[in-house]
């Protein structure tokens, strides 16, 4: 009985530990955050690819704990405000950072 008891707490305290190694930190995302980030990626990525005065090919999206960052070329100056308003518009996103230029 007593083996089974060592046993039992050995496997409990490895839980535990396991459990600390996915919570996240400032700098490094937990499991379920990178999951969620990854689906605000591509939902910001689909939204700007169906907004036709936006090159989707041309503009980088980048997400950590909902905020977006976005980076890369336009043509004209009014699709860097576009792309920042069609990110905000998604589902998830708590902040946009523009770091779009133009050509």
């Amino acid at each position: 009985m007593k083996i089974a008891h060592k046993i039992a707490t050995a496997l409990f305290t490895v839980s535990l530990l396991a459990t600390a190694g996915c919570a996240s930190t400032s700098s490094k995302e937990g499991t379920g955050e990178y999951v969620d980030d990854s689906v605000i990626t591509t939902k910001v990525k689909a939204s700007i690819f169906n907004e036709p005065s936006l090159k989707s090919t041309e503009i980088n999206v980048e997400t950590f704990k909902g905020t977006v960052q976005l980076s890369g070329f336009v043509a004209q100056p009014e699709d860097i405000a576009k792309a920042g308003d069609v990110a905000r518009g998604v589902k998830g996103v708590t902040a946009v950072k523009n770091d779009i230029h133009v050509k």
